[in-house]
């Protein structure tokens, strides 16, 4: 199976709100009819058969009815249990935190976050992005979105990414 966005979906990923939330969103954006399943079950984790069959069902998504059976037995996955991780996931996390802030300077650290393909580069943006969206919201939900960034990254990652966001010797660094 290898969903697409509907016009349904396209609108609603234009419209920047609506009733979907940040993982609806984050899955209509990532079918776009080139992804199979077992791809979009390692990018947005083991409920992904689930989630996808309720954005077909919604009329978000459209697959073939052959799709919509095997998106249903979530147990067909060959994906391993347990937390996604991703410098994909991290970088569709954190350009949805950049997208919540509508100014020019949100803007281009996703721009600049969207644009990096190879790995070093991608660690910088990551750790631009970090600093600027915790210079810009109250320290709990710094810390959540620091939280939540460091379960999406890749665990060989997180080293790298602590050297760049916080100088050495700083209480604060990510854990």
């Amino acid at each position: 199976m290898r969903p697409s966005k509907t016009d349904l979906a396209r609108t609603t990923l234009q419209a920047h709100g609506g009733t979907l939330g940040m993982r609806e969103r984050r899955a209509l954006i990532l079918c776009d009819g080139q992804r199979g399943l077992d791809e979009l079950v390692q990018l947005l984790g083991q409920d992904a058969p689930l989630l996808i069959q309720r954005l077909v069902r919604d009329g978000y998504l459209a697959a073939s009815s052959s799709a919509t059976a095997t998106a249903a037995s979530p147990a067909t996955s060959t994906a391993p249990i347990g937390p996604r991780r991703s410098r994909v996931a991290a970088r569709i996390y954190l350009s949805g935190m950049l997208e919540l802030h509508r100014d020019a300077e949100a803007r281009h650290h996703r721009d600049r976050l969207q644009s990096r393909r190879d790995d070093d580069a991608m660690l910088e943006v990551l750790a631009d992005a970090l600093r600027f969206l915790e210079g810009r919201v109250a320290t709990t939900l710094a810390q959540r979105i620091r939280e939540r960034l460091l379960e999406a990254l890749p665990l060989e990652d997180v080293p790298l990414l602590q050297a760049r966001v916080a100088p050495e010797g700083d209480a604060l660094a990510l854990r």
